[in-house]
């Protein structure tokens, strides 16, 4: 299967590619390597997942937000490589950070939703290296921002 049937048996519908909300590019490549910026939790209806985990979100909540974080960066990943994600050659490293408590421990749980999706669509080459950091505040109050580093054909 490729990325594009994966996406489909998964019923991932990709949403158009965030712009940037400062002084900064959606994605950069340099050589093979394609680098997307931290993208946000925002559901399928373009609204922010807010909220602090351990405080007003459950690991679970988390873990879905981390999903739609996955969900804009293959739909960055697309539109850096021209609507094309066979240049995808695989992903080399998520950075995932959680907006929460000091004694909230789970992120790495919430980073599996990114993890998971990544492996979902692009199988093999979807397997990565990652940080799962948490951190006491996000951009626009949102619960979970993740990057990636791909590498290209």
């Amino acid at each position: 299967m490729n990325f594009e049937e994966n996406l489909a048996k998964e019923n991932i519908k990709l949403p158009d590619a965030p712009q940037p909300v400062g002084s900064y590019v959606a994605f950069k490549k340099s050589e093979k390597l394609l680098f997307i910026s931290g993208q946000i939790s925002i559901d399928e209806s373009g609204n922010l997942i807010k909220g602090k985990l351990g405080k007003d979100l459950k690991t679970e909540d988390g873990y879905n937000a981390g999903v739609r974080c996955a969900v804009n960066i293959i739909a960055q990943a697309k539109k850096a490589c021209d609507g094309d994600l066979s240049k995808i050659k695989s992903c080399i490293k998520l950075t995932g950070f959680v907006n929460s408590t000091d004694n909230f421990i789970e992120q790495p749980k919430v980073i599996n939703g990114a993890s998971d999706t990544m492996v979902k669509v692009f199988g093999e080459a979807g397997m990565h290296t990652r940080a799962a950091v948490s951190v006491n505040s996000l951009p626009l109050g949102v619960a979970v921002e993740v990057d990636a580093i791909f590498e290209l054909n």
